[in-house]
């Protein structure tokens, strides 16, 4: 960092953890190696125990804000997610400008700091209004994804008006530059209705995300590396990519992490059990902040972890029968008992071999345990982070949102994954974990592999790797355009 006043940056996290983790940990990065100080701003909506929790945690240069709560009851009771996130974000509009303009003004009589930018996530592109208007020079996305989502948003305009009918359709895959073959069913949820408003909301987005001044991706190099080659080239309207992940939760003590916040009684009991654990023998089962099984897939996976003898630690959550997957979404804690949905005698049989927690577990200690070997998840990329990270090899169950491509992208581009296939049985599911957990051949084939990432994320974050040097280089043409 130059000499002067230190740089701050403004950071808008529209709802849901895993944008406002990955967006806390950069701004942590940028305190930490730039001396920059950081405003996480969010919605009303997700002020939550979790998010309360994750804010409190923060080391003094990152400071927090939230914005009013806005009138949202006229949206239908099914609204999807993209649409209530994008609606919320532009009838914020105002007070984001006001809020914005305020913060500038303080920095710059208080401290002398400069407001040098302002980041926003894919969800917030609208956003970029009210930076405008309150002076905020350089405006730059972040994507919480990888680059094969990245990839298909940017082609999303061209795709909306080439595809006849819908994704789900298509007799072949969807292609892009560098990245693997996206079968038409594993395109991201939100574009498989054309009649659904979710639709025209990403196509949008998408319009908008060329008026970026950077577009700051939590992705690494070696989890996707031809897509990362073609996006590092100069594009004319393209603003440039800057891969400067892995950017994941980092727990200290009992706080919270990426899993939600725990109080210390659950999260001591499933360390505990874990430590009474032989080295890599469990497999971790979690479908994420926001995630839940319909009850016939929650009995079959029960059915099938019993079957498969192997060790779990399962985070279980009432079926998504229950309510609709927005009410997942923005508050993911069981109404009810979700133990009383497990097939009969099932916590008896398994009490040797498996413990289950209701609703939440401490994600980031129990992927980085010695006695994790696996992990069976909904492959949101929050989440597939912290399992490259630690090194632990997985199971795909996609859900919603991007995850279908997400493991299109883990089982059939780098290797990272095996993906079950769309009938879910007992059968089926027993074989892949002891296939991923103990197998010979593509099981052995994905714990090498996820080794190799493992040790390719840490080098990138060192002194001089390339996700280290993107950041560097971003910082400094903030700078660069503040000077100007």
């Amino acid at each position: 960092m130059k000499a002067g006043p230190p740089p701050h940056v403004a950071m808008l996290a529209t709802p849901g953890m895993g944008h406002l983790i990955p967006l806390a940990e950069l701004a942590k990065r940028l305190a930490s190696r730039h001396g920059a100080t950081a405003t996480l701003i969010t919605f009303a909506s997700t002020a939550s125990a979790t998010q309360r929790a994750l804010l409190a945690s923060l080391p003094p240069a990152v400071s927090s804000l939230s914005l009013p709560p806005v009138d949202l009851s006229d949206l239908p009771r099914g609204a999807a997610i993209e649409t209530r996130m994008s609606e919320e974000c532009a009838r914020s509009l105002p007070a984001l400008t006001r809020l914005l303009s305020e913060l500038g003004e303080t920095m710059a009589t208080a401290t002398g700091t400069r407001l040098v930018a302002f980041v926003a996530d894919q969800f917030g592109m609208d956003s970029f209004d009210a930076a405008r208007d309150a002076g905020v020079r350089t405006r730059c996305l972040f994507i919480p994804m990888n680059l094969h989502a990245l990839s298909l948003v940017l082609d999303l305009p061209d795709l909306a008006a080439s595809v006849p009918g819908e994704f789900r359709d298509l007799a072949e895959p969807v292609r892009l530059p560098g990245c693997v073959p996206i079968p038409g069913s594993d395109v991201p949820s939100p574009l498989q209705d054309r009649s659904n408003p979710s639709f025209s909301v990403m196509v949008h987005l998408a319009k908008r995300y060329r008026e970026a001044d950077a577009i700051l991706v939590n992705s690494f190099d070696a989890v996707e590396p031809e897509v990362a080659e073609v996006l590092r080239q100069p594009e004319s309207g393209r603003p440039p990519v800057y891969p400067i992940g892995p950017l994941i939760r980092q727990f200290v003590g009992s706080e919270a992490d990426g899993a939600g916040a725990l109080p210390p009684s659950p999260r001591a009991a499933c360390l505990e059990w874990l430590d009474r654990q032989p080295a890599r023998s469990v497999i971790f089962v979690s479908f994420g902040s926001g995630g839940a099984l319909p009850k016939e897939e929650m009995h079959e996976l029960a059915l099938g972890l019993e079957l498969s003898g192997q060790r779990f630690l399962w985070v279980v959550r009432s079926p998504s029968d229950e309510g609709t997957l927005s009410d997942n979404y923005y508050n993911a804690e069981s109404k009810k008992d979700p133990f009383v949905y497990l097939p009969e005698g099932f916590l008896e049989r398994t009490k040797d071999v498996g413990l289950l927690v209701p609703s939440w577990a401490p994600q980031t200690q129990v992927l980085a345990h010695r006695a994790t070997g696996g992990f069976l998840t909904h492959c949101g990329w929050n989440s597939t982070l912290e399992s490259l990270v630690h090194g632990v090899p997985m199971v795909a169950w996609p859900l919603f949102a991007e995850q279908r491509l997400n493991a299109v992208m883990l089982a059939e581009g780098v290797g990272a994954a095996i993906r079950l296939p769309e009938r879910k049985d007992k059968e089926t599911i027993a074989a892949v974990v002891r296939e991923l957990m103990a197998g010979e051949g593509k099981g052995a084939m994905v714990r090498v592999k996820v080794a190799e990432l493992q040790k390719a994320a840490a080098e990138g974050l060192r002194d001089g790797g390339a996700a280290t040097a993107a950041l560097d280089e971003v910082v400094e043409k903030w700078e660069a355009d503040e000077a100007n």
